[in-house]
């Protein structure tokens, strides 16, 4: 593959609903190119791009994968991104690499939740952004129906630049509006038939309309009604593009191959180069910020890392400013440490084509970083700049992981933080309190894949439990309790005696331990060992197996034997006093209570409260955010938050999301207190 000049590439960020054929269209564009020999197919597994065993298996894009396009001496960097929400991290990897967004939408369906969000996330990352309509050829495909529905979704920007010609079983192909030419499927390019040329015409006031609403010099010939040549009418949409406002609507069916190579020509003549704006960074010294310029020194940012047991750590790259070479070392400004590159090249698949050297604009794939993670970034070392680092959505699933095989610990959680590397938008993390492993996700299928790719990439097997809460113990009054630990078995014998008085403390306040010892009843020697037994004893837990917290013990009497006492007898002595003191200071049972952030349409915020308030939840307020949205503040037992992930997402359609912190502890009522107390007897 040729080097290539930055105004000679593209970076399109390929998003959209599950099942639009994203994918599809990606396999008819590798085609076209003659970058593959035969036109590949997602449902029977012929694809060049979904070439892991979980993909093939459920027919769907599940990690970001790269397709690379020469087409017409341009080349075309399409980064395939998963439509399953569970997947969204690799989404907003994709959309930080790119320079425009491609969205694809059924013309069955229209839009979908995926669709709001794509255009959510590149209207958030001010990306310029076209509609590719897919599935032309179907049943109830409606082009105009779907057209509409953006414009009123988003905005009057929204202008088609093709028509189809036929829909349906009769479609036959695409009418270009700028040209006014035609393709028809298997023919070659033809002047328009005059069947269609007064719809045509029609369309094609409409473009010129929205591309003269913000250039005045197409505005006022057309005002004029002058005779607006095909090139004014091309460059104004470019401009339109790359400002923001305007939104082509392309069309075709990926499947039958028809509309592809114009979608290609549109994509190479109006979608903008990598040099249409300059990155924006920090300097690392000062944290002031630095423009770059195409032609300033080396930078670039990690988008994406791949980890796979034989080939190592792939880290998908796109260069920012200068440009790249496979055998050159450059630094990690993220982590303040050089890096040594062994080598560059391209990708489609999981196919590599090695280049020697890459331009500003483009991306590349690098083998084997041993400091750089996704996120960070790389650049000239004389001249340092760093990149703000890829943001994710907060991961909402909570589950606990265990090894299915004793023995397997540590292969298991080896494995996690490798995949955790390639996903971001997982989190692992050991919980001291309940001394499990857990690992955050953005939902189930997420969790399941990642189960089975490390079974099949690690050889390791991994269970998904419910969490532990980490309940706490606490007393709700003072009470004063002996403890005697005395043991004669010949020889020296074992004595030890206290008396503790136990005092509830403010929440939050902790333990204490203080001694008011009067006249040497205990001596001074064991007062250490009577702390640490109540420390010990409290951690462990008495009502239910929890730690005790915020209660005052002082030690205000005991005795001792000159010859039978010692440090651990003491300790056990104030075991026994503590068990039989804290069982008569009514104690009680606290768990933790998260405040929640729910953020979901607005006509779905009755039956979110009325789920939240199902599961034991304080409303705390409302109030909107946004156009059409919400958000709802709660507290919520933390115990209620299990698998609510899935909960909301059937709730709202998937247009639901949710934050929570834990914020305090609260006593659990009692009947699920008992519950609790008995499973814990059990175990």
């Amino acid at each position: 593959m040729k080097i290539y000049e930055t105004e000679n590439i593209r970076n399109i960020a390929v998003m959209g609903h599950g099942k639009t054929g994203k994918t599809s269209l990606l396999e008819a564009c590798l085609f076209n190119a003659g970058a593959t020999k035969r036109l590949g197919k997602v449902d029977d597994g012929t694809g060049a791009l979904d070439y892991t065993d979980e993909e093939n298996r459920r027919k769907m894009s599940i990690v970001t994968s790269l397709a690379v396009s020469e087409w017409k001496d341009y080349k075309l960097n399409f980064i395939d991104t998963p439509g399953y929400p569970d997947f969204v991290g690799d989404v907003r990897g994709a959309a930080t690499a790119a320079d425009a967004a491609l969205i694809l939408i059924s013309a069955p369906s229209g839009i979908e939740v995926e669709t709001e969000k794509a255009w959510t996330l590149t209207e958030e990352l001010n990306l310029p952004r076209a509609f590719f309509i897919n599935k032309m050829d179907r049943e109830h495909a409606d082009f105009d129906g779907v057209v509409e529905e953006l414009r009123v979704r988003f905005g009057a920007g929204v202008v088609p630049v093709q028509l189809p010609i036929g829909k349906e079983e009769t479609f036959q192909g695409v009418a270009d509006l700028i040209s006014l030419r035609m393709k028809i499927v298997r023919h070659e390019e033809d002047e328009l038939p005059d069947y269609i040329a007064t719809e045509v015409e029609e369309a094609r006031q409409k473009l010129i309309e929205a591309v003269a609403e913000f250039n005045n010099e197409l505005l006022e010939k057309y005002l004029e009604g002058e005779e607006i040549p095909e090139a004014d009418v091309a460059a104004a949409l470019v401009e339109g593009i790359q400002a923001g406002k305007i939104f082509p609507v392309f069309c075709g069916s990926a499947l039958k191959n028809a509309g592809v190579k114009k979608l290609m020509d549109g994509i190479v003549e109006y979608l903008p180069a990598p040099n249409y704006r300059a990155a924006i960074g920090t300097n690392p010294k000062d944290d002031d910020l630095i423009e770059r310029n195409i032609g300033d020194p080396f930078s670039a940012q990690v988008f994406k890392t791949i980890v796979d047991p034989f080939v190592g750590r792939l880290s998908f790259i796109r260069v920012f400013s200068g440009s790249i070479k496979g055998d050159a070392t450059y630094q990690n400004t993220t982590k303040e440490k050089s890096e040594r590159l062994s080598g560059v090249f391209t990708m489609i698949g999981k196919q590599q084509i090695p280049l020697s050297t890459a331009n500003a604009g483009d991306i590349v794939v690098a083998a084997k970083l041993a400091e750089t993670a996704t996120g960070d970034t790389l650049s000239d070392k004389n001249s340092p700049i760093r990149y703000e680092p890829i943001t994710y959505p907060e991961a909402m699933l909570s589950m606990a992981v265990y090894a299915k095989k004793k023995g397997e610990e540590d292969k298991v959680f080896a494995a996690l933080q490798k995949e955790c590397e390639e996903d971001p938008a997982l989190i692992l993390k050991k919980v001291k309190e309940t001394r499990e492993t857990i690992i955050n996700g953005i939902g189930e299928v997420q969790l399941e894949i990642l189960a089975e790719k490390i079974k099949r990439k690690f050889s390791a097997e991994m269970e998904l439990r419910q969490p532990k809460i980490a309940y706490r113990e606490t007393i709700r009054k003072s009470v004063k309790a002996e403890g005697k630990h005395k043991k004669q078995s010949g020889g020296h014998g074992q004595y030890g005696h206290v008396w503790l008085e136990i005092s509830p403390n403010a929440a939050g306040e902790g333990n204490t331990f203080s001694e008011s010892i009067f006249g040497g009843s205990v001596p001074r020697q064991y007062i250490p060992a009577v702390e640490k037994g109540t420390a010990e004893t409290l951690a462990a837990g008495i009502l239910a197996g929890y730690p005790v917290v915020d209660v005052k013990v002082n030690l205000f009497d005991g005795s001792y034997h000159t010859v039978d006492s010692s440090e651990a007898a003491f300790k056990t002595a104030t075991a026994i006093a503590l068990k039989k003191g804290v069982m008569e200071a009514n104690p009680a049972l606290l768990e933790p209570i998260a405040e929640i952030t729910v953020r979901a349409p607005e006509y779905y915020m009755g039956d979110v409260m009325g789920k939240l308030s199902s599961k034991r939840g304080k409303i705390l307020g409302t109030e909107s955010v946004g156009k059409d949205f919400s958000e709802v503040k709660a507290f919520i037992p933390v115990a209620e938050t299990y698998k609510y992930a899935t909960d909301l997402r059937s709730q709202t359609q998937g247009r639901g999301s949710y934050s929570l912190r834990i914020d305090h502890y609260e006593v659990v009522p009692e009947k699920i207190a008992e519950k609790i107390i008995a499973d814990s007897k059990k175990e």
